[in-house]
């Protein structure tokens, strides 16, 4: 019998492979609470005879992500991850202090294929889909080395989460769950660059979680030259499945606008996006662009970013700039990326 990895399954499934091996259905009940303890080895389920324990050891084992390296932005408390995965990729995710608890950004793809002009994780490609295990696995890993609990959770890592829209919905739902971690879904964000099948999913399968959309230019032509996906779902589309999906849940959904000096920023920029969201049950999220040495483009300052958000909100339009966390490791939005699992080990 091959041995099993425990790391994602859902109480059901645990239970299941308890009475495979002969235990009791509530064994596999007993594994969910260790797993979702952030446990990987057997040893530690105090509960389980010495008998069982060796029989999982022998059957199965509790894989997921590995903390590699890790990157300490001393200015504000930012920490970046390197996760190792067991197929020797890696991914990054990036841990963020706000007075309101910390937050972890997850990572749903190695790589990603959404081909943005202007963001790191795009610049190899899509080399595969994470497991919701290893979603799973980024935020207990991160809370055993800060030693802090995760309180809210963003899917707004390396790749499209709904791209990978099924490992997605059962890390949202495993996090979720009562046995486990018990998160609530209004603590979850989960960020697209404009998948509309995913958003009209999304709405059915998590009413009360967040949704963010990577924006960036209001019009088409411009907003294809920088995200493709704009070509597949034009702009007009994916507002139009914006203000169904608030609608349908009654929750404001945030624009993420990375703000590109000379590119999206111009006062007819500004205007435009104000006439597309004018109301809308929406939010928008100015994020002064953070260098990607690769793409050539420049942020806006963070005085303009100020300036076009006065103006958003004095038309009705809720704005705000997004604080800059992590500048100092590469930890900001947009500069994740693809490394290969040749790194030296963690450190502070």
């Amino acid at each position: 019998m091959e041995r099993k990895d425990l790391q994602g399954l859902t109480i059901e499934e645990l239970k299941q492979f308890a009475a495979e091996l002969g235990e009791a259905p509530f064994r596999g009940k007993q594994l969910f609470k260790w797993i979702h303890k952030g446990a990987r080895d057997f040893s530690v389920m105090t509960d389980f005879s010495e008998k069982l324990r060796e029989k999982l050891q022998q059957n199965a084992y509790i894989g997921g992500v590995s903390v590699e390296k890790i990157q300490h932005d001393k200015k504000d408390g930012t920490r970046k991850f390197l996760y190792g995965l067991q197929d020797g990729n890696a991914v990054e995710g990036v841990f963020m202090k706000y007075s309101y608890g910390n937050s972890l950004c997850v990572s749903s793809q190695v790589g990603c294929r959404m081909g943005c002009a202007f963001c790191a994780s795009a610049l190899h490609g899509l080399v595969r889909n994470l497991t919701a295990g290893e979603m799973l696995s980024q935020v207990y890993e991160a809370e055993r080395v800060t030693g802090e609990k995760i309180n809210h959770i963003v899917v707004m890592g390396m790749g499209e989460p709904f791209d990978n829209y099924e490992n997605l919905r059962r890390f949202l739902e495993l996090l979720h769950h009562k046995d486990g971690k018990n998160m609530s879904y209004r603590h979850m964000t989960v960020s697209t660059s404009g998948i509309l099948p995913g958003i009209r999913r999304f709405a059915e399968d998590f009413p009360q979680a967040n949704l963010a959309i990577s924006l960036h230019r209001a019009e088409d032509k411009g907003r294809s030259s920088i995200m493709p996906v704009n070509r597949a779902y034009p702009l007009a589309e994916l507002l139009q499945t914006a203000r169904e999906y608030a609608e349908k849940t009654g929750r404001r959904v945030t624009f993420e606008y990375a703000l590109i000096s000379g590119e999206n920023d111009r006062p007819k920029d500004v205007e435009l996006l104000q006439q597309k969201l004018t109301g809308m049950l929406c939010h928008v999220n100015l994020i002064p662009l953070n260098e990607v040495k690769e793409t050539g483009f420049l942020g806006s300052s963070r005085r303009r970013a100020e300036e076009v958000a006065a103006q958003l909100e004095r038309a009705g339009i809720p704005a705000t700039v997004r604080r800059e966390l992590g500048g100092e490791i590469d930890g900001a939005c947009g500069q994740l990326r693809l490394k290969e699992k040749s790194f030296e080990n963690h450190s502070e």
